[in-house]
Parts: C-alpha cells; structure tokens; sequence
C-alpha cells in the first residue's frame, strides 16, 4: 500500500491518503482517545504520542498534532498506523451505530429553510471543504435570529483560516441563496469561549485552494 499526504491549511493537521475509500459515505470525528474506543483505526493513531484529533473522510484520514511535535517525526508511526488496520482487514467502527445519523439528511420534520441549508451544505460547501481535510457539521437554525449553527471538524477544527471561511464563504453563500439566513456561527469545543480576533484577521492568507474557491463564490 502507498499512503500519500497532503497538506491542509492547518499547518497542525495533514491528510493521509491510502489509496482507497475509508468511509463510504459522511465523515467522522474523534476529538479524544475515549471517543476512539470505538474504532480500531483511531485507536492505533491516539497511541502515537502527540496526536490530538482524529478524522475520517470518504478516502482520506486527517491527523491533527500537538504544536510541539513535527510531521517527520509522528509520519512513520501514522504511516504504519494505517497500513497496519488496512492489510489487518479489521473494521473501521466496531459499533456501525455510531455512523447512523447524517447531520445534513434531509428529514420530514424540516422546515423548507432548513432543508435549503442542508441541501446547500451538502451540495456546494461541504466538498470544497472536505478537499482539505475537514468537514461541515449543522447543528441547527435558529428562525427568531436567522442564525445557523455549524461545527467545523478535522483539519478546519481549530484553524483560524477556517473563521475567515465561515463568515467570509459559507456565511455569504448561504444568505445569498437563503433571505432567511442573518448569520452563520460556530459551535465551538467546550474549552474554547472565544475567538481571538487578531488571529482570524491574519488567517486570511493561509486559505487551501479549494477555500478560496469558496471564498470566491
């Protein structure tokens, strides 16, 4: 097996491509080793010292790092990681419950604005950010504020270009198509409370290719 990398726009997280499909459909996040309990894949990569996030894509694994760990030295164990679970013929999920629920599946019970976010995300957005190494979780719309909800998870999580992408691409793209739509927010970890602003305004220049497509939009 030949796995190649590529980089994304965070600098602290690199794709791996193994050369053939990881998921067959959505995508998958594991921010902790506890959450990779339930994936013999993650769990292999959470054992390399310095890992911090995990991200499963339709035909690539996106590693996210500690700061003070480099590439050359985590990539070898990654590498090994990977063509270890591949040849081993193991499963990706020991519990497929896990990768039941769509966030942008269209259901019954949404409204016609929520269903043209969903349409829209899934459809314009979300490729062009999972070419580089992320993805696009809707967490929800509020119809009072016209404010959606969004995660951003693998390579975006934790990026400051990815603030740039929110409010610059996805915020505008979505409140040109949808009237309804007022602002775009992210839903952020936890331990996060809030966005430093000289970090986003420098981000700009740091934009992958298929971003700035976005952007461009």
């Amino acid at each position: 097996m030949f796995i190649q990398t590529q980089p994304t726009p965070n600098p602290q997280s690199l794709m791996f491509l193994p050369g053939s499909a990881v998921l067959e459909s959505g995508s998958y996040e594991f921010s902790n080793a506890r959450a990779a309990m339930t994936s013999p894949l993650a769990k292999k990569l959470f054992c390399i010292d310095g890992v911090t996030a995990v991200f499963f894509g339709s035909d690539f694994v996106t590693v996210t790092k500690k700061d003070e760990y480099s590439w050359p030295l985590l990539k070898p164990d990654i590498f090994a990681a990977i063509m270890d679970h591949f040849s081993s013929g193991e499963p990706l999920f020991t519990d497929k419950e896990v990768l039941e629920s769509s966030d942008t599946a269209i259901h019954e019970d949404d409204d016609e604005v929520v269903a043209m976010i969903k349409e829209l995300l899934d459809t314009r957005i979300r490729p062009a950010v999972q070419e580089d190494g992320g993805d696009i979780v809707y967490r929800g719309f509020n119809p009072d504020t016209g404010t959606v909800t969004l995660k951003m998870m693998g390579a975006c999580s934790g990026c400051p270009s990815s603030a740039v992408t929110l409010k610059s691409g996805i915020e505008n793209m979505l409140m040109h198509y949808i009237p309804e739509v007022k602002q775009v927010v992210e839903e952020l970890p936890d331990d996060i409370e809030e966005v430093d602003d000289i970090s986003v305004a420098a981000a700009g220049s740091k934009q992958g290719n298929s971003l700035e497509s976005l952007l461009s939009h």
